[in-house]
């Protein structure tokens, strides 16, 4: 049986990152994210929930997101679903699921990422073409490197 573990994550830090290294002297970094879901209920209400996810990444990319991120700076990641499982020192066992950072994305602190999620809020239901449309609207057109062109402009 096939299967499919991808996690996309856009939020902000909830703890400055916590960097170690293996023995084989390979980087860590433990960080914590918060995602906020904004909703209208049935009877008008405006809702919201927050969600705590607990996040770590490897190598040279957990050495950048030491370096350049802090406790409540904006971040888009992608990555998988991971399950740890301990038995603490009292004998109990423990588990817990963690995002294993795969790509990530620095944002711009308040600016067009933070105006994609209230836009997003703000209509009700969202879709995903959405989301990309309106990031694209707010950072600008894409363009291939090579030629300049504007990527919408290609056919295909």
């Amino acid at each position: 049986m096939a299967g499919f573990n991808k996690i996309f994550l856009m939020g902000n830090l909830t703890r400055d990152p916590q960097l170690s290294y293996t023995p084989n002297q390979t980087a860590v970094v433990d960080f914590g994210l918060a995602t906020n879901r904004r909703w209208t209920s049935r009877d008008g209400e405006q809702r919201e929930e927050t969600c705590f996810v607990d996040c770590r990444a490897f190598g040279r990319m957990a050495e950048n997101i030491n370096k350049y991120m802090t406790k409540g700076r904006p971040m888009f990641m992608e990555g998988r679903l991971t399950f740890d499982s301990w038995t603490a020192q009292d004998g109990t066992k423990r588990s817990r699921h963690r995002v294993t950072v795969e790509n990530f994305q620095f944002l711009p602190t308040g600016g067009a990422a933070s105006n994609i999620v209230d836009q997003n809020a703000a209509g009700g239901v969202s879709h995903p073409g959405d989301v990309d449309s309106q990031a694209r609207s707010a950072v600008g057109p894409l363009r291939s490197e090579a030629s300049g062109t504007e990527v919408d402009d290609i056919p295909f």
